[in-house]
């Protein structure tokens, strides 16, 4: 079955770059990214893999833990490694799991339950539908999740952007309009009453009934 918004992230074991770790353990109480790739030595995900390790404290500001997946062993990453450093000018600076036997995958939802075998006799596009971005919060539940396909490089800052607006909401009674960005108005929540939007809110816009605009709570 597919993983939806609201969901428990699957718990696993997996070795990475980093060692062996069990994810939920790593992602403690914090909120964590997970994003995948369906093979090393990709182009796309080598721009990828560079671009994040570019802005990873921009997550790490935010309190973020970032992980990466590959359907490959972890002792291919290392040479992945070497070339994402050499043509981004960034190499990974967060772990990266070794997916070989297509469990975190499968987990996932990203690859059928069936899918067996040895990885190096898949081709990338076997794997195309390894291209998820999971945003987990604190709680464990997925909070956002994206899916490209392999000839569209994500965009990482919309993935921070997201991010702000998941914690904004997470700790205020909001919603964020369209193409909302960090300091801009926001939408009281739905589920508060006019009378509670007063005690809490005070004043606020409102084009229509259902439409409270106020500023962003600090």
């Amino acid at each position: 079955m597919s993983l939806q918004i609201g969901d428990t992230a699957p718990d696993f074991e997996a070795e990475t770059t980093e060692g062996t770790l069990r994810f939920h353990d790593w992602l403690g109480d914090g909120w964590g990214v997970l994003f995948s790739h369906p093979k090393d030595f990709t182009p796309v995900c080598t721009t990828e893999l560079g671009y994040m390790a570019k802005i990873k404290p921009e997550f790490d500001r935010r309190g973020v833990k970032v992980i990466g997946l590959s359907v490959d062993p972890v002792d291919k990453h290392s040479g992945w490694a070497d070339d994402i450093e050499e043509t981004q000018g960034y190499a990974p600076n967060y772990p990266i799991i070794g997916d070989a036997d297509f469990n975190v995958s499968k987990l996932y939802g990203m690859l059928p339950g069936d899918v067996a075998g040895d990885p190096a006799h898949r081709t990338p596009a076997d794997n195309q539908t390894v291209r998820n971005v999971f945003v987990i919060g604190p709680d464990k539940k997925v909070k956002l999740i994206l899916v490209y396909p392999m000839t569209t490089g994500r965009n990482f800052d919309e993935v921070l952007r997201v991010i702000d607006s998941l914690q904004l909401t997470a700790k205020h009674k909001v919603s964020t309009p369209a193409n909302w960005q960090p300091g801009g108005d926001v939408i009281i929540a739905g589920s508060v009453s006019d009378e509670q939007a007063k005690e809490i809110f005070g004043e606020w816009e409102s084009p229509r009934p259902y439409i409270r605009i106020v500023p962003q709570p600090q």
